[in-house]
């Protein structure tokens, strides 16, 4: 029988060890400390080593939007009737003479003389006509106007061989200077053509005479070029 007056006042010889939860309750007040420094160190760390965080200016501006009036609708009209066809011409069955020819256009078989004459409310010196005369316009300077020719005689078609002679209309004034000049017939080089009429405005004559009175009056000369 045990003595329970012995066992009460008697101090416990086994003592119960702690338990887990007793053991982490005991040290969570050192994990805390812990935590709060290591948490000052990273924040201080982070802004002793990492640049200065600055706000930056995203300001922008942006056009206005303007209202704009639309053209109003454009009605298409309907397409055009549709127009009858023409009706196939009828050739006649005729003979042609196997001997019919087209009339020349050298100088020889169209004289000055045969040119019509100038237009109602035209002058004279602008269109190329016949005018009456009695002595003919005699030209003063042909050797110049012959260099002239020679020497803006285009090379490169001098060394291609290029030969030509253009048939030029000369308006005689009544003082023997060269108004006007037309190129009756080309020589086929529109750069001769050219070379032609700045030659024929370069001319002088004796003017033509009508009783014994200087008369403007229209010619023709033809101008040569050649590889000479």
């Amino acid at each position: 029988m045990i003595d329970r007056e012995n066992s009460a006042s008697s101090p416990m010889h086994d003592e119960r060890p702690p338990s887990a939860n007793e053991r982490f309750k005991s040290r969570s007040a050192d994990w805390m400390m812990v935590g709060v420094v290591a948490a000052a160190a990273a924040h201080y760390a982070l802004f002793a080593l990492f640049p200065a965080i600055g706000v930056a200016d995203i300001d922008f501006t942006a056009d206005e939007i303007e209202s704009v009036e639309l053209p109003p609708e454009v009605k298409v009209p309907p397409p055009p009737e549709r127009i009858a066809r023409p009706a196939t011409p009828r050739v006649a069955a005729a003979a042609l003479d196997e001997d019919i020819t087209i009339a020349r256009t050298d100088f020889q078989s169209n004289p000055v003389e045969s040119l019509p004459p100038p237009p109602a409310g035209t002058r004279p010196s602008e269109v190329p006509s016949y005018i009456p005369r009695d002595v003919e316009p005699r030209l003063l300077n042909a050797d110049e106007l012959i260099e002239m020719a020679r020497q803006r005689f285009p090379e490169g078609l001098r060394q291609a061989g290029v030969r030509g002679e253009v048939g030029v209309f000369f308006f005689v004034s009544e003082h023997g200077d060269v108004t006007n000049a037309v190129v009756q017939s080309s020589c086929g080089y529109e750069q001769l053509d050219r070379v032609a009429l700045e030659v024929a405005r370069a001319g002088k004559f004796e003017p033509a005479m009508i009783r014994d009175v200087p008369v403007g009056v229209w010619i023709v000369m033809p101008i040569h070029f050649t590889r000479g």
